[in-house]
């Protein structure tokens, strides 16, 4: 499975502290890396944090010891003492926060900068402090403090590229305690930000995006509806460009969010597009299951990707809890879509495509048919369904020609508006009004 496995591709645009999860992940996986091989990888992150007594507890399990080398124990020591001496830095904004009262009016802006430093003695270096003190509680793993700091500071500071750097952390420290309603407000806000701030380079804004679509992923696969919004952000214009310029593997996150909620049916046709342009770039069992199944109409090659699909699920940090839902949903396309086609299905064939014995078929064909409220028919002598023919009434017919024609009626009045304006010279009079 290490031929599907996108955590080394994804870590790229991850903080290291985020790749924690998906590290531990794999070892708890323990089919696809060594776990020597995964502790030595965890090692080489820590090494660039201040998670200091995390590293040495992975060095001793690493090299099966007690002892830990010299240079971990100075590490640890200079945190230590870095820690101090921040803490006295902005000690006195952390007085003030200690005090509930102040707090709450603090978060509600009661404040100005002006009354702050005349009234409570908060500086712009003891500012300054505060950011530097939360990034350094961050980088040790304190990341509950962290958000709360950053939070703070962002309330606190007039610099906009250090409000946009604090809103990052916080994310990634949201991200981290998995309080996902706060974490998703933080992508809303960053999305905004990424959207109408002017960077110094597209390529910049670009790798802004870029950061944003994989850091989301934590959110909209854990938050109740994180599925409309990956789909709603990934197939906006400016994201999807994004996914098809830098990382086309996002489309296997952005597959499953389509095949797993049922009320974006929608957007599969643009997504199957997506899908084929980019197949030169990026495939993998869950794009290739669409293709086979909506442009291929290949029902055999389709069920050999879904086989294929719940390995690949089953071993993916983000999917793995989705894995029974996106079988049973998939299994779906494929009903219908066979339904479509045929008019007498025989249950024992269509069991070997659905992947299941033929008993479970029947049974999962007969709660379907409820469910949904097909018209189909199960004929038990003969062993197959019967699919009705459902025909739209003249009715139906009137009203969707009529809302054709309201649709074309107003883009055609908009399209003659915006000809008017561009041949409309205003006089010499009106240009000085």
């Amino acid at each position: 499975m290490a031929e599907f496995d996108l955590t080394p591709t994804i870590s790229q645009y991850l903080d290291r502290h985020l790749i924690f999860p998906l590290l531990v992940f794999l070892d708890i996986q323990k089919v696809i890396y060594p776990e020597e091989e995964l502790v030595k990888s965890k090692l080489e992150l820590l090494e660039k944090t201040n998670m200091v007594d995390f590293g040495m507890d992975l060095y001793k399990k690493l090299h099966k010891t007690e002892d830990v080398p010299a240079e971990m124990k100075e590490k640890r020591e200079t945190v230590v003492a870095k820690m101090k001496d921040l803490t006295a830095e902005c000690n006195v904004l952390l007085k003030l926060f200690e005090n509930e009262g102040f707090y709450s009016q603090f978060r509600s802006k009661a404040f100005t900068p002006l009354q702050l430093e005349e009234k409570y003695g908060v500086t712009p270096a003891s500012i300054d402090a505060l950011y530097r003190f939360a990034k350094f509680s961050f980088e040790c793993g304190n990341y509950s403090g962290a958000a709360g700091y950053l939070s703070a500071f962002r309330i606190l500071t007039n610099d906009p590229e250090k409000s946009f750097s604090a809103l990052w952390g916080k994310l990634a420290s949201e991200i981290l305690m998995q309080k996902w309603d706060e974490a998703s407000k933080d992508i809303a806000q960053l999305k905004e930000i990424i959207d109408s701030k002017n960077f110094s380079s597209p390529l910049k804004q670009l790798q802004q995006r870029t950061w944003l679509i994989h850091w989301s992923l934590f959110v909209y696969f854990n938050h109740p509806d994180g599925r409309n919004g990956i789909i709603d952000t990934f197939l906006n214009e400016k994201y999807l460009n994004a996914i098809q310029t830098v990382c086309p593997h996002i489309l296997r996150y952005l597959t499953t969010a389509v095949i797993t909620n049922k009320r974006r049916r929608n957007v599969l046709k643009d997504l199957v597009k997506v899908i084929v342009q980019e197949g030169y770039t990026y495939r993998d069992p869950i794009t290739e299951f669409l293709e086979a199944l909506y442009v291929n109409f290949d029902f055999e090659g389709a069920q050999q990707k879904l086989v294929e699909c719940e390995k690949v699920l089953s071993s993916d940090f983000f999917l793995v809890a989705c894995k029974d839902e996106f079988i049973e949903n998939a299994r779906l396309f494929i009903f219908e879509t066979y339904c479509r086609i045929h008019h007498c299905i025989d249950i024992a064939m269509l069991a070997s495509k659905l992947n299941m014995n033929q008993e479970s078929a029947e049974r999962w064909i007969v709660d379907l048919i409820r469910n949904a409220k097909l018209d189909a028919k199960i004929d038990s002598k003969a062993n197959t369904v019967l699919m009705g023919t459902n025909y739209p009434s003249i009715y139906q017919k009137v009203i969707e020609k009529t809302k054709g024609i309201s649709f074309r009626s107003n883009a055609l009045a908009l399209n003659l508006s915006k000809n008017e304006n561009k041949n409309y010279k205003p006089s010499a009079e009106a240009a000085f009004v």
